[in-house]
Parts: structure tokens; sequence; C-alpha cells
């Protein structure tokens, strides 16, 4: 059964409050505009939302001035879907051109700022990147040398952290279509059975249970544990003895859920068994240090000190969890660097894993979100034991 979808999209009013707070964000740090390349900051402040970013063949710009609505600036192609959202100010080219890709009209739409000696926002920072051609990028600066470039992304990193109630009920209702299907497994699953058909299996319940789509799925069954956790499957099939664990990120109107489950086929070990329970009971640790005024590094050494009970290699994976909306991962990080604050209305995973046996290693996911007395579930939590197929 599905759950009940929420609406889809969002009222005009959810995006000129993202934009309202951004420009204040603006004044503050001095930014005349703020010019964004990204799939996920153009769709967040324009809704606009297709997945013809899959093409590398295009560029994609939204500006954000200090007033007023945003401008996009966009290939002909998408003017028809770009004209149903809010915006009203699109700038098109006939693209791909590649002698001149958006660059004329993007050296026109800031030279206003250039003129001015004005502080221009873009994306420097950790996990952005620059999505045009480079030499585009160095054209459109040598076309205004007196724009001044600024790093905006902790400014678009603080808004996007902390979700609006629209965002959260998006989030919910994918996090449940995930754990309705993951309660599926064992009805799917049998003995036998080739991993890349098990994912083909979990990708056809999760699309009958209303996902959108499931572009990331990984997993793995090996005897007692499994080495990795991102290969793709292969056709060997399931023997007693694996442990089984599928890792998936679906998507419902352009929202992730990022959780994973694990079981036991046929039988478990007593070190299965025992990784399972640390790491139920590190994310326990987790739910209970997931609140407003803690920060990540918290949470991270939280669960870090469960997992210690069993693997004392001190986090090799680099981090246990992270932010979740758009993107499968967003910031933050739990993480022994990540000093960020947690804040209500974030949506986060919990994630320890750890290494035991001979080089085989578990790990463990939930979703959950901040509320002002502490983190509620967005998943239906694993069971406390380590279920046997």
């Amino acid at each position: 059964m599905q759950p009940e979808a929420p609406g889809r999209g969002f009222p005009v009013s959810e995006f000129e409050t993202r934009t309202e707070k951004t420009q204040a964000l603006m004044a503050k740090a001095g930014l005349a505009g703020l010019l964004l390349m990204s799939e996920a900051e153009v769709r967040y402040f324009s809704g606009f939302q297709t997945l013809f970013w899959q093409s590398p063949t295009r560029p994609w710009f939204l500006f954000v001035p200090a007033s007023g609505k945003p401008v996009a600036v966009i290939p002909e192609i998408g003017a028809a879907l770009m004209r149903q959202t809010w915006l009203e100010d699109i700038r098109t080219w006939s693209a791909p051109s590649p002698d001149d890709d958006g660059i004329s009209l993007l050296s026109d739409l800031l030279s206003p700022l250039a003129a001015g000696k004005e502080r221009l926002g873009v994306l420097k920072g950790h996990e952005t990147s620059l999505r045009m051609p480079l030499g585009d990028w160095e054209r459109l600066l040598s076309e205004l040398p007196e724009l001044e470039i600024a790093d905006a992304t902790p400014l678009v990193r603080s808004l996007r952290m902390v979700k609006s109630p629209a965002e959260i009920e998006k989030l919910a209702h994918i996090c449940a279509i995930g754990s309705a299907t993951f309660e599926q497994v064992p009805e799917l699953v049998a003995e036998g059975d080739p991993l890349e058909d098990v994912f083909r299996s979990f990708r056809r319940a999760a699309l009958l249970n209303g996902a959108d789509d499931v572009p990331y799925l990984v997993g793995a069954a090996e005897q007692g544990g499994y080495a990795d956790v991102i290969s793709p499957p292969s056709r060997a099939p399931l023997k007693t003895g694996d442990i089984l664990m599928l890792d998936t990120g679906a998507v419902w109107d352009g929202y992730f859920c990022d959780f994973d489950r694990n079981w036991a086929v046929g039988r478990a070990d007593d070190e299965a068994r025992r990784a399972y329970d640390v790491l139920w009971r590190a994310t326990e640790a987790g739910l209970e240090a997931a609140r407003p005024g803690a920060t990540c590094r918290d949470l991270f050494l939280a669960m870090g000190r469960v997992i210690a009970e069993m693997d004392t290699s001190g986090g090799d994976v680099g981090r246990l969890g992270h932010g979740l909306g758009m993107q499968l991962t967003e910031w933050p990080s739990h993480a022994a660097f990540d000093e960020s604050v947690i804040e209500e209305n974030m949506v986060l995973t919990l994630e320890p894993s750890l290494s035991y046996g001979n080089g085989v290693m578990m790990v463990h996911e939930e979703d959950i979100v901040i509320r002002p007395g502490g983190a509620a579930l967005l998943t239906r939590r694993a069971p406390v034991e380590l279920p046997v197929l």
C-alpha cells in the first residue's frame, strides 16, 4: 500500500521566502548578487526540475539580485518549463553554442555590478563544482574585470541545511516509501537469487510503492559481512551465511531518502550479530545526541564511543552521517572536523559503520529530522536484532 502523498511542488510563497532570506544574508555579506550554476541551487530558488541536468552539454545559470525575483539565463530548450515556475525574467540562447554558451547574456546581466565594482557571490567551497567550462568562466571574468568574486558557499549552505515544513513533508514521504519497500524484502528475496536480481526486485517494489525513481541503490552480500558498500551487483547467488545489505537513495518530487538495512541469509554467526547490535546501539547514541545546539562532531563522537566496543580504527570511513534533501548527501557531515551546529528542522542521516572479522564491515543508516526536543525518525527503525531471511 502506497503512503499517502503530499502535494507536488511548492507554493510561490516558498520561493519568495527562500529568496527574501537569501537577500537579507546577501546584504549582510555585502553581496550585490548571487550566481548559481548547479542543479540543486537552481531548483531551490526557482522550482525548475528536470532530468535534463544529466546531459553535460548545456550550462544553466540563475542570478539572485539584491532585491526582486531571480533571473534565469538558460538554453532555449528549457524555456517552456522555466516559464511554469514563479520566475518572470528568463533569458535564453540557442544551445549548444560552444563559441558563446550564454556568456554574452551573462556578461550583459552582470555588467552593472562590474561597473559599480560590486561583489558577486558564487559557490567555491567543499561539495560544490563549477558547472560550466573553465574557459567560459575565464572569459566571463575577463569581460568583467571590475567585478569582485566572493565565496557564497557558507551563505547557501546555511539556507539549505535547514528545511522548511513543506520540504520535511516530502522527505518524510519518500522515507515512508523506502521503509515500506525494505519491509517487503523478505517477500522479494530468497537464497539462490543473484544479487543483481535482488537489486532489480527492490527497485521495482520501490517504484510500485510510489517512488518516482531509485537513482541510487548499492549493497553487497558476502559471508559473515561485506568488504565494501559501493560496488555494482554481480550475478553471484545469495548463500546461507551471507550478510545482505541494501542502501537506497529513492526520490519523490525531487527529494531523497538515504538509508540501508541488513539481513542474514539462512543464519547469522555470532560476530555478525554482535556487529549489528553495536551499530544499532551506536545509532541510538546518535539519536540521543542529535539535539539543537549540539555539533556534528558531538554526534560523531557519541556514535564512535559505541562503535569502539568492537572497532577501534577511529572512523576510517571519514564520517558517520550527513545532511539529506534535494541531494543524496548534503551538508553537514558527522565527522571529527565538522563543528556545524545542529538546528531545528535539519534533516540528517545517522550512518555508523564498523570493521570486524577477516576484513569485513557492516553499515547501519537511519534518516531523522531535528525537532525542538531532539531527533525524530523519518525512517521506520530497523529491527533490534539482525533479521534472518
